[in-house]
């Protein structure tokens, strides 16, 4: 019995070690020293392509509550997270200074209306007298043609007449002088009245105060700026994450793209929003370009709070349902293999040579994207002479462009990729030029989730060695990608690593990194 207990054991035994044997072949290849492949499946399945940063929780409306006047701080009437109303008073400055301005301007006013009095009175006073002044001039003029009393005496009479004229007009320079003084104590007297309100700082708008900044007694000084008292956010349930997207990225974000966020104060809390504004302004740090994009956030249970750090996600694309594989097949290079870079040729926004500043000025980067036109367009002999013209045009200015700095470079690259895009559409008929602008739509959907362009996968061939597979490549998430055309099927198996016999290092190292 034990004899056959022992078999038994060793016949199990054998038997387990035959099935990880086997295993062992079946994921990593062939036994001996033939190297050893790590296999993966091409899958169908939902695929979504996003943007990760990370941004600071605000209020949508946050107001600066300053003073326009200067002084000490003689009461505060709300705190922290008081709500307020519109005009409500929250802080008042010493008014006392500012009462007795408006006292002397008042006084000041009184004295100016009464000497607006006294010029008019010496108005009506020259009025008067010119006019006493006129009837006797008239009266010695007509004594004066009847004989009566010599010419002397009328001309006398005519210069006491002038006299009396400018006099009048004198006094009503005065008078006006005198109203404009009364108008200029009217406007002091005004400001003085203002500046006293002012004491009385008030809320411009509804909200909840969300930071004091003074003290009772403090004085705050305004001769040079508003100094600032309380902040105030309009509302707590409307808040919005303002985050810093890296220039790579930010071609991807569009406003209205879905977003999710989530903060440290609530761990495994997803909250969701939407991007509400991509500012243009960029911000340059240690010469890393970011651009401010906007994605609100809903609060109504006042969960958030201003100044949170949120983990941001936008989501730029998404297919319910797309052929993928891991981003390590198309890392993937054999030992051996040509260690050669892809040149892609994408379409922005219709197909145009990419990367112009290096194989795309080339042979290589036209010549595939030249394949693709004719393949996918159709073109026949007349219209692929005319398609050769237009790239040797373009060769050289493609080189040129290679050579500038990057910012002007970049700018170079798109107005050529415009020119061609411009020649190309001339020599196509209609149903090409619908074509071409599919094939348009395909690859600005592609960039938008942040893939696009060509790749090479390895699967195992018929004679056991590894087969390459040239597959152009649509939306990716960072760890799966969308096949968009390639011989490659669901369930197809592609190589995502390599190794030697059991316990040694790796032969071969990954290919250039595209993703």
């Amino acid at each position: 019995m034990k004899t056959s207990s022992r078999l038994g054991l060793a016949s199990l035994a054998l038997i387990i070690v035959a099935a990880a044997g086997y295993a062992v072949w079946r994921n990593y290849g062939t036994v001996g020293d033939s190297p050893k492949f790590k296999l993966a499946k091409a899958e169908s399945g939902p695929l979504t392509a996003a943007v990760s940063a990370t941004g600071t929780l605000n209020p949508v409306v946050s107001v600066q509550v300053g003073s326009q006047v200067s002084g000490q701080i003689k009461e505060i009437l709300v705190d922290f997270n008081s709500p307020v109303k519109e005009n409500q008073l929250i802080a008042r400055i010493d008014p006392e200074t500012f009462q007795y301005r408006l006292r002397q301007a008042e006084a000041d006013v009184e004295a100016a209306r009464a000497a607006l009095g006294v010029q008019q009175a010496e108005v009506l006073r020259a009025r008067a007298n010119l006019a006493e002044f006129q009837r006797d001039f008239d009266r010695k003029k007509l004594l004066v043609e009847k004989n009566f009393i010599s010419a002397a005496e009328r001309e006398k009479a005519q210069s006491v007449l002038d006299a009396g004229r400018a006099a009048l007009q004198v006094a009503q320079s005065q008078a006006k002088n005198s109203e404009a003084q009364v108008r200029q104590r009217e406007a002091q007297q005004s400001q003085a009245r203002i500046d006293l309100e002012r004491t009385a700082i008030k809320a411009p708008v509804d909200g909840i105060v969300v930071k004091r900044s003074i003290e009772p007694g403090q004085t705050v000084a305004a001769s040079l700026q508003s100094p600032e008292l309380f902040i105030i956010a309009k509302s707590l349930t409307d808040m919005q994450v303002e985050t810093s997207i890296d220039e790579a990225d930010v071609g991807r974000i569009r406003v209205g793209q879905n977003a999710t966020f989530t903060v440290d104060a609530f761990a495994g809390r997803s909250f969701s929003g939407e991007v509400r504004q991509v500012r243009k302004a960029a911000t340059v740090v240690s010469n890393v370009v970011t651009y401010t994009v906007v994605v609100s956030a809903a609060n109504p249970e006042l969960t958030l709070l201003p100044g949170m750090t949120a983990n941001v996600r936008i989501i730029t694309a998404q297919k319910e349902k797309a052929l993928k594989l891991p981003n390590a097949a198309l890392r993937f290079r054999p030992p051996g293999a040509a260690d050669e870079k892809k040149t892609v040729a994408a379409v922005s926004p219709a197909p145009t040579p990419v990367g112009s500043g290096g194989g795309g000025a080339g042979g290589g980067g036209f010549g595939q994207l030249r394949e693709r036109l004719v393949a996918d367009l159709k073109l026949d002999t007349d219209q692929q002479g005319k398609l050769d013209a237009i790239f040797a045009g373009m060769r050289d200015k493609f080189k040129a462009a290679r050579d500038l700095p990057e910012a002007d470079k970049t700018k170079a690259q798109e107005r050529n990729r415009a020119e061609i895009r411009e020649k190309v559409t001339v020599i196509l008929t209609t149903e090409q030029k619908q074509r071409y602008n599919e094939m348009a739509s395909e690859a600005q959907a592609a960039r938008a989730g942040g893939g696009g362009g060509s790749g090479k996968v390895w699967i195992i061939g018929e004679d056991g060695s590894p087969k390459a597979i040239d597959v152009r490549l649509g939306l990716t998430d960072g760890s799966m990608t969308e096949i968009v055309s390639g011989d490659i099927k669901e369930g197809t198996e592609v190589i995502v690593g390599l190794q030697t016999v059991a316990g040694a290092k790796p032969s071969g190292m990954p290919g250039p990194r595209l993703f």
